[in-house]
């Protein structure tokens, strides 16, 4: 039903327009669809459609200056069609990343405390001080780097934010790992006693 009201639709345009009157009104609603599909996010979370969109209104302008209103038409309607395809399309695509964003924040979230709590660790074990030192200064890095993450995650740049998130993750896991096997090794010295002569 839906496409048979876009072809009637077209074909009112089409017969308008073999009537000599460049689509002002399709142009217009192209460009409108396609700054609302922008104010959505589309240029990041859609471009291929969203290019789409602006490449066909493009066309179609250049039609216009052909005065080929028929074909000036065709790509104004065309234009809108896939500017409301790219909103939507950004729509789920922007929900879906700021989920994964989301979850990539929790999961830095853990690292760092899981850092924190080996280095607390370490401490209790007298681990090498430049062993501490190292992961003092990441922690503090790492604890730094979140809050800019966060803030980048608030602006709406989720893919940032993941990404960011991931890094920092990845940071706290080597050093929690570092210190698991900085505090492992003067208990095993501890264990085996000193050295005979």
């Amino acid at each position: 039903m839906r496409r048979a009201l876009h072809a009637l639709a077209v074909l009112a345009a089409l017969t308008a327009a073999a009537c000599g009157n460049p689509p002002d009104k399709e142009l217009q609603q192209a460009q409108r669809a396609i700054d609302a599909a922008r104010a959505a996010g589309a240029d990041r979370f859609s471009p291929t459609e969203f290019t789409a969109a602006q490449e066909a209104l493009a066309r179609a302008k250049d039609a216009v200056a052909q005065r080929d209103y028929r074909l000036a038409l065709n790509h104004a309607l065309d234009a809108r069609e896939r500017a409301q395809a790219a909103t939507k399309d950004a729509a789920a695509r922007k929900a879906a990343a700021r989920r994964t964003a989301e979850r990539a924040l929790g999961g830095v979230g853990d690292a760092v405390a899981e850092a924190r709590s080996r280095l607390k660790t370490a401490e209790t074990a007298h681990a090498p001080t430049t062993e501490l030192l190292t992961a003092r200064d990441a922690i503090a890095d790492a604890e730094s780097a979140v809050q800019k993450a966060r803030t980048v995650f608030d602006g709406g740049d989720y893919p940032a934010a993941t990404e960011a998130s991931a890094r920092i993750t990845a940071r706290m896991r080597e050093i929690s790992h570092d210190l698991e096997a900085s505090t492992a090794a003067p208990a095993s010295r501890r264990r085996a006693g000193p050295r005979k002569k």
